[in-house]
């Protein structure tokens, strides 16, 4: 779409250095030189006074990098739009997949979507739980169309999307192998006494809420330890400080050295797809699929 090499004359023009800018592009000082030389012999202008101070631009170089930012969005937009429609046309839902978001409880229900929306296909698109997981949700549709987790009316709010609800997943209990809960079939709140339990933190989930407020009124010698979301860290934490972890059965296998256990707490989350609030033509197609199959089985 433009010459990759505006993107190295950005990199050299925002770091004053060939050098800095060849470490943010991984490539040798030798080689941003010799782009930067092809570039000036190309556009018959001098970009830069070089100097042993470093590098400076010249008025022309000054006028070229606001122009180059505007090409290199504009390009990157033009292509991004280009992909969207091919989607479009194709009907391919982009599913995000992480750790913590696993497909498998959409794939039972592909083949099913497949007779409805002949034609749709899905895309498998990784992501990384952590603090980026609210950017991408507060931008479905753009990278990523649907990611399947847990929520409340809250959590969409906050996190400025909206969700298919696909079932009511009970809380169970992980717990360490070598834990004396380890070998139960089911494991009840009794038997957490003088245990400790990592639970989300107020917030999260309002029917976590109302299971905190449970144990803190009724089970006052089970200590509560706070986590922020869940991710890989918190069940290393769990396995590795001999914790028990609040959890669901979809994330049975996240770690080999847990045992995730059935429970009688009677705490129920919703569990299903989050989606942009305003999904796109194939998007809001495959949602009314799977809600259409929801509601009948």
């Amino acid at each position: 779409m433009y010459n990759p090499q505006l993107d190295t004359f950005i990199r050299v023009a925002e770091a004053g250095s060939f050098s800095k800018a060849a470490q943010e592009s991984f490539i040798t000082p030798t080689a941003v030189i010799k782009q930067m030389n092809l570039l000036e012999s190309r556009l018959g202008l001098t970009l830069f006074h070089r100097s042993h101070q470093g590098l400076t631009l010249t008025k022309a170089g000054e006028s070229l990098l606001a122009d180059a930012r505007h090409i290199v969005q504009y390009s990157q937009e033009s292509v991004a739009r280009a992909r969207m429609a091919e989607r479009a046309e194709k009907r391919i839902v982009r599913v995000g997949v992480s750790l913590m978001t696993p497909v498998a409880p959409l794939t039972e229900l592909w083949n099913r979507v497949r007779e409805l929306c002949p034609g749709m296909s899905m895309q498998v698109v990784t992501f990384e739980n952590g603090p980026e997981t609210a950017r991408l949700l507060a931008t479905l549709g753009r990278d990523i169309d649907v990611v399947l987790g847990v929520f409340d009316d809250n959590y969409l709010e906050e996190h400025c999307c909206e969700g298919l609800v696909l079932a009511r997943k009970p809380l169970w209990c992980a717990v360490p192998a070598e834990s004396d809960l380890a070998d139960r079939d089911v494991i009840p709140l009794d038997a957490l006494r003088g245990h400790a339990l990592l639970l989300s933190q107020r917030g999260w989930n309002e029917d976590i809420d109302r299971l905190r407020a449970t144990i803190r009124t009724d089970y006052p010698d089970i200590t509560l330890i706070d986590f922020p979301q869940y991710t890989a860290e918190v069940f290393n934490r769990a396995a590795n400080e001999g914790l028990a972890l609040a959890t669901l059965p979809i994330w049975r296998d996240v770690h080999p050295l847990l045992r995730t256990i059935p429970t009688d707490w009677g705490c129920e989350v919703s569990y299903g797809l989050l989606h942009s609030p305003s999904p796109s033509d194939h998007v809001a197609e495959f949602l009314a699929a799977v809600d259409s199959i929801r509601k009948s089985a």
